[in-house]
């Protein structure tokens, strides 16, 4: 009994430090390709954050692009000669990244402006909110967003029949917007 008192009492305690050694034995290293997929988890990027009234996103961005793809009807790009400084050219045909480079630029540019009008917060210049909200933006602003994937396909092709198409394609979508939101008798009637 007393052998059998005295390897229980060795089993008890070689299992005590067997649970404390393994307890203490490290944690193997995790493997590369685990290390690569903790590494791909992102905090959340922040909330976009507003600068421009709609006005001034319309001026600094929208009105110059469409002004390249309708300019590209009248003139062939490849035409267009730099200018004499073309890093510092505002004319965006005449400019380093100019002739059709510059039509095909200026449609992307529509179309990833078209995210801006549905930013939340944004303002109209007579201070009302965007209508983000209104059934017909969302629609205008996908509107818009095709029109300019229209220029830019045209713009790739460097076919100025295709372009007069997009251009159409671009002042419908801007008319559509612009006779609900904008083309109002006072300023404070727009945006409603």
């Amino acid at each position: 009994m007393r052998t059998y008192r005295v390897v229980l009492v060795l089993l008890a305690w070689m299992g005590t430090w067997t649970h404390i050694a393994l307890g203490q034995t490290p944690t193997p290293a995790p493997s590369a390709a685990s290390a690569q997929k903790k590494s791909v988890v992102a905090a959340p990027a922040p909330a976009p954050r507003v600068y421009a009234n709609l006005a001034q996103l319309m001026r600094g961005i929208l009105f110059p692009a469409s002004n390249v793809i309708f300019a590209a009807q009248n003139d062939d790009p490849n035409k267009i000669p730099p200018a004499k400084d073309p890093a510092t050219a505002t004319d965006l045909l005449a400019s380093s990244y100019g002739q059709w480079q510059a039509v095909e630029n200026s449609s992307l540019a529509l179309s990833e402006a078209a995210t801006l009008l549905m930013i939340p917060g944004r303002k109209c210049s007579n201070g009302l909110p965007v209508p983000i909200r209104n059934a017909d933006w969302p629609k205008f602003v996908q509107g818009l967003r095709d029109a300019g994937m229209t220029a830019y396909k045209a713009a790739q092709s460097k076919n100025t029949d295709n372009i007069l198409t997009a251009a159409d394609a671009i002042t419908e979508a801007c008319a559509n917007c612009h006779n609900k939101y904008r083309e109002k008798p006072t300023l404070a009637d727009r945006c409603k």
